[in-house]
């Protein structure tokens, strides 16, 4: 895989536990708040490898991102892409997806990776989305969605991120189904994930009815430690 020596100074990658744990909601919030908060000001998305249909055509009808510099790599089989990949005669060519996270990153004042599954998912049969962020030298946020098992999901992606030698910078919360505060405050506490992995939350995405409403995504991004997660000045 193609790598750099240096750290990565505009991007940032989003990653979650698991699939659907709500990297695409705080990915579509943080482009929303940019695109009304930082004028004059470019911001490019990515999702280096999809398989089957979602996030990259979500992000074409939304913003007007081109498919191709959006997503380098695409498979249609909704499996893992080394397993996708492999079922339509091809490989996962990483060294593909850097060359056009590279062009991108000379191309935008800020970056988004919007990754695939969670840290410990399949990129190719030898990496995960883990070694993907330490190879691209990416810094990353974890979403984890509030639910029964959160605080275990938090710990193991965690430890994963620090044996990878992954650079976290924070945790943000995703109420990925309908949850009270106090299925809140019992599933995931702020206080005791904080405690348990020293790594920030950030804060909470609430449920949201429509997640393609831009306004409403804008204002659940500015209830973020936003400055944590996009460079405002």
């Amino acid at each position: 895989m193609a790598m750099t020596n240096e750290a990565t100074l505009n991007a940032l990658l989003i990653t979650g536990t698991d699939t659907d744990a709500g990297k695409t909601v705080l990915t579509t919030a943080l482009v929303a708040y940019w695109r009304r908060y930082c004028p004059g000001r470019s911001l490019g998305v990515m999702k280096p490898v999809q398989s089957g249909y979602g996030d990259c055509e979500l992000y074409s009808r939304l913003f007007g991102f081109v498919p191709q510099e959006l997503t380098p790599l695409r498979f249609v089989a909704p499996l893992a892409p080394p397993i996708a990949a492999e079922k339509e005669g091809q490989r996962v060519e990483l060294e593909k997806a850097w060359q056009g996270f590279e062009t991108m990153r000379q191309q935008y004042d800020w970056m988004l990776v919007e990754a695939l599954g969670g840290l410990g998912s399949p990129v190719t049969y030898e990496t995960t989305v883990a070694d993907l962020a330490w190879d691209w030298r990416l810094p990353v946020v974890l979403v984890v969605p509030v639910r029964l098992g959160a605080i275990a999901q938090v710990v193991a992606n965690v430890a994963l991120a620090r044996m990878s030698r992954v650079h976290l910078k924070g945790i943000v919360l995703n109420c990925a189904q309908p949850c009270t505060e106090e299925e809140v405050a019992n599933w995931a506490p702020i206080d005791l994930i904080q405690t348990l992995t020293s790594i920030p939350v950030l804060g909470l995405i609430p449920h949201l009815t429509d997640p393609t409403d831009l306004d409403k995504l804008a204002q659940v991004a500015s209830n973020l430690e936003i400055e944590r997660l996009l460079p405002l000045h």
